[in-house]
């Protein structure tokens, strides 16, 4: 049974705590709540708040639940938090970019497992291969996996600059500037951080980081839509997103979200990439379909974008990656080294085409395994 002292004043009075630190306003008469009922002991609302307050929201969220339930005597919360994308919506006035850097590729999959970060890396030393200069950020602090397939455990050093403050150098391996979390932990020593601290680092590695003159700055992004995403978006402008699926509904389910993620905070994709696409038996030359077929094609006919690649499922380009070698450093000649060079210059032409002419379809053909 509801408590007599649930009433829509009460629910107000706890809600009008709650202020927002720049501001000094309370989130009530900022207009953050919406959609708030109260009845039958349930209040339920809706609360958007600013991205510099996201990061914190579950905090927020419990600390309000806690209020409403001890202060009002509420028997249920139903609160829905969101994110406020209007600001950035609208363009990039409250980034800026990083000095040097020419352009931001992310390479994002909104699921685990499916091969971001071998692409992340090969594609980063294709670009260099290519003549661009390159840097490759691993923002995957929970899993960082790049120092691994970059064959590194250097450990960065710093340097004091008179303008900037105290700057990180990065580790340069094939051609390519390297920063990673993984670079600064120890062994399989785990990081158990809450969202205001991964803000934190990302913006280290993107702003206290001496990256130099760089064409491409690929960054190895985590599984998922939430803090590290958020925070990209939110510090620099980024020229585009790379999408790495494998053929299956259970991946593409992830991805979708990752993609529509993507456009609701204004950055473009430029392509899918269609991962673990087939397998070829090496007694009968057939390929083999694991994971089904057509995936990486449904998504770029749904979302009006290119499918970049499709690659193979292959041991050599997994144990290049466990060796600390990408596929494009161990076996250059090799086909799928090849298929790696020709998605650079695809993810190349594209970023050039949007920058010039923006909403212009490229045409750069799908690279597949066996077209050489």
């Amino acid at each position: 049974m509801a408590s007599a002292t649930l009433t829509l004043d009460a629910v107000m009075n706890v809600l009008r705590s709650f202020q927002d630190p720049e501001t000094k306003r309370d989130f009530a008469s900022l207009g953050w709540f919406k959609d708030l009922k109260v009845q039958n002991g349930v209040v339920s609302l809706k609360l958007t708040l600013k991205p510099h307050l996201f990061q914190n929201r579950l905090d927020i969220e419990n600390q309000i639940k806690k209020d409403l339930f001890e202060k009002c005597g509420a028997t249920s919360v139903e609160l829905k938090v969101e994110a406020d994308m209007s600001k950035i919506k609208s363009g990039t006035a409250d980034k800026t970019g990083i000095p040097g850097i020419k352009h931001i590729i992310a390479v994002s999959s909104g699921k685990g497992g499916v091969g971001k970060s071998t692409v992340a890396s090969n594609l980063a030393v294709a670009l260099a291969k290519n003549g661009h200069a390159v840097g490759l950020l691993d923002t995957d602090v929970y899993g960082p996996n790049i120092p691994t397939m970059m064959g590194t455990r250097d450990i960065p050093m710093s340097k004091q600059d008179e303008k900037r403050g105290e700057m990180i150098i990065p580790i340069e391996a094939y051609g390519v500037k390297v920063m990673s979390m993984g670079l600064l932990t120890k062994g399989d020593q785990p990081l158990v951080w809450r969202g205001p601290m991964l803000h934190s680092v990302v913006s280290q590695f993107l702003l206290k980081v001496e990256w130099g003159n760089l064409d491409y700055l690929v960054i190895d992004m985590p599984p998922g839509t939430g803090d590290v995403q958020l925070s990209l978006t939110q510090l620099v402008p980024v020229s585009g997103t790379v999408v790495v699926t494998t053929p299956q509904e259970v991946a593409m389910q992830d991805v979708r979200k990752a993609i529509l993620m993507f456009e609701k905070v204004g950055v473009p994709v430029l392509g899918i990439v269609e991962n673990m696409s087939y397998f070829t038996c090496d007694s009968c030359s057939k390929k083999h379909e694991i994971f089904g077929s057509g995936g990486g094609q449904i998504l770029s006919e749904k979302y009006r974008t290119k499918l970049l690649a499709r690659l193979p499922l292959n041991s050599a380009v997994r144990d290049a990656g466990d060796q600390g070698a990408p596929i494009v450093v161990r076996e250059p000649e090799s086909e799928h080294a090849l298929a790696f060079l020709s998605l650079a210059q695809a993810v190349d032409q594209e970023v050039k085409i949007r920058s010039h002419q923006s909403g212009t379809e490229s045409g750069a053909p799908v690279v597949e395994i066996g077209a050489f």
